[in-house]
């Protein structure tokens, strides 16, 4: 480790001090939730899941993070280390963090619940409803779009990801509308931000209305997601936490980036009860119906038949990485950009939702994400060996 230098924090200054504070379990949850968080003595898989939470947090210099799960109306959640560092307050229960890509499922839900209503046709031309985007040559449907298999590309630069303006909705297309596809729509796995951010002008299109109003009126609302909202650096959020990164041995703050650009593929802020919340109602078949949930947890398939999708996963489907299949398959999407990295699992049949934040820009989250899952259920993550 080298020598501390003035305006940064070494990874032992900043973990002694963290390690020091208390966790704090989430207030206000129903009586029956309240006792799961509060202690951990009724369940040993969830402390040893602290240790672990506790020892990798010292050995990574993780600033924060709050983790969490549901079963039915239960919650267990916990706040860990710092929200912000230079002012020594504690990350909690309901400290709202950048939630990056696992906004792309809620997207996705947004997007059945309009097909569901006749509104969004899943195999029409995306320019239909975004008629600014211009011809590539190909149709690209609302389907491949949902399943990263549109062709449509991904950042080019590091400059793409860092971008300070604000951006509308048409802004945020036209930074990409001209660029050439990277295959032919339906042929190749890409994943991409862009093609959600295709699929939420469409939403407006066909809603008639922002897309984060959209989501406030039929994702976020009936899911009782109250904290969730679209991030602006201008506006005074609630229990908003510092972002951090790790630069040369020491912890510094994350640079300034407007995420709006991002506005239906990242974009969103909250914490990790309304995580939670989203992924119970989206168990208990509140936001979408049984023929759309279906298609959440089938895989897509290129033009050739081979399954789409990461390595170590079943496939990814509509918004979701899939473990297993049929109804019993485990969905998950993981989040990460400038101040966070964040996980959620959705196990649609045990009606267990997995969440995890973390204030910092190291992709070092999904195995704690994954251990609380096997703490919660008593079976370990289904993903795939290396």
């Amino acid at each position: 480790m080298r020598t501390m230098r003035t305006g940064g924090l070494g990874r032992r200054d900043i973990l002694t001090a963290a390690a020091a504070i208390p966790l704090l379990a989430l207030d206000g949850v129903p009586a029956a939730a309240a006792t799961a968080s509060r202690g951990t003595g009724a369940n040993p898989g969830l402390a040893d899941f602290e240790r672990r939470v506790r020892a990798t947090m010292t050995a990574e210099a993780i600033p924060g993070m709050t983790a969490g799960f549901a079963r039915g109306a239960t919650q267990w959640v916990r706040g860990y280390g710092y929200a912000d560092l230079e002012n020594k307050v504690p990350a909690t229960a309901i400290s709202a963090y950048r939630y990056a890509s696992v906004q792309k499922p809620m997207t996705a839900v947004a997007v059945l619940q309009l097909v569901e209503r006749g509104k969004i046709d899943l195999d029409a031309d995306i320019r239909d409803y975004v008629p600014y985007f211009p011809d590539k040559g190909h149709r690209i449907t609302p389907r491949q779009l949902l399943g990263h298999i549109g062709g449509i590309p991904d950042y080019a630069s590091e400059a793409d990801e860092h971008l300070i303006e604000h951006k509308n909705t048409r802004e945020a297309i036209a930074l990409f509308a001209d660029r050439a596809l990277i295959a032919e729509p339906g042929t190749r796995f890409k994943y991409t931000s862009y093609g959600y951010n295709l699929l939420g002008a469409a939403i407006e299109t066909v809603a008639g209305k922002a897309y984060g109003d959209y989501m406030r009126e039929h994702v976020w609302g009936p899911a009782g997601m109250t904290s969730t909202r679209m991030e602006d650096p201008a506006v005074i959020i609630p229990n908003r936490v510092r972002g951090y990164r790790f630069v040369d041995g020491q912890v510094r703050n994350s640079d300034f980036v407007d995420v709006s650009s991002r506005f239906a593929a990242g974009a969103c802020r909250g914490t990790v009860p309304d995580l939670l919340r989203f992924g119970t109602a989206l168990c208990e078949g509140r936001l979408i119906g049984p023929a759309s949930m279906a298609l959440m947890r089938t895989p897509m398939r290129t033009r050739d038949g081979k399954i789409a999708g990461f390595p170590r996963t079943d496939g990814y489907a509509m918004g979701w990485s899939v473990l297993g299949q049929g109804r019993d398959c485990v969905l998950f999407h993981d989040g990460g950009q400038q101040e966070t990295r964040t996980m959620l699992i959705v196990d649609p049949q045990a009606r267990v939702t997995v969440a995890s934040a973390q204030n910092y820009e190291r992709d070092i989250h999904p195995p704690l994400a994954f251990a609380l899952y096997a703490a919660a259920t008593g079976r370990a993550f289904p993903i795939k060996p290396a």
